[in-house]
Formats: C-alpha cells, structure tokens, sequence
C-alpha cells in the first residue's frame, strides 16, 4: 500500500492528498477541497488479462461559456493505464520499462500535439 498522505506536483506547486478509501485492490487519495484526487485500481486479477491504473482527476469552478454571471463545476483526468497478461508472461522489470518508454515519450511538445488532437 502507498504511504498516506500521497503527493503530486500541479504546475510546479506540491498537493497533499490523504488516503479518503481504501480497497483490496484499489485506493484514493484526495485533496481536503476536493480539487485533486488520485485513484490506484487493480482489476481483472487472476484473469486472462490485469488492468492497472493511476489517475488523477482535477475538478474547479469555471465561467459558464452559456449563461452570462454563471459558473459551473468542470472536471478532467489524466490516468496511465498498465494493461498485462496475467499469466507473468512479462516481468516487473520488462513492464516497468516500458512504462518508461512511454512516459519518456510524453514530453511538453508531444503532450500539446495529443492535447491538440494531432495523432
């Protein structure tokens, strides 16, 4: 299990995110004015395939674009999914690299082209 409270840095500013549940195969952790929280889930253990996934979700209060004088709650979410065999087909250190892979890939220029769209 991570350790509580966990941490993510926004735009170069640290969020402190206490454990808020706890699961067999699953944890949150979520900022106390709920504006950022991170999940760890587990799932499809012992199946054909195991699904793993971090995710960080952002919530804030924004302008309305329709209704003049108005503001709404809006949500996004940036998560990493590990998808594998569940039969150890690949090992910690061949996923952990390649985990690598893409999160090396996943600089600032190709991050704006995803986020653009571009494909």
């Amino acid at each position: 299990m991570f350790s509580d409270p966990q941490s993510v840095t926004v735009n170069t500013v640290a969020q402190t995110l206490p454990r808020t549940s706890v699961g067999d195969h699953s944890a949150s952790y979520t900022k106390d004015d709920e504006t950022v929280a991170l999940s760890i889930n587990h799932s499809g253990t012992g199946r054909n395939r195991t699904r793993r996934v971090a995710r960080l979700d952002f919530n804030k209060v924004a302008a309305d674009p329709f209704v003049a004088n108005q503001s709404r709650k809006v949500s996004c979410s940036a998560y990493l999914v590990i998808d594998e065999p569940s039969d150890s087909a690949f090992t910690n250190t061949e996923l952990l690299n390649n985990v690598k892979a893409l999160i090396g890939w996943c600089s600032d220029a190709n991050l704006t082209k995803v986020i653009a769209g571009e494909s």
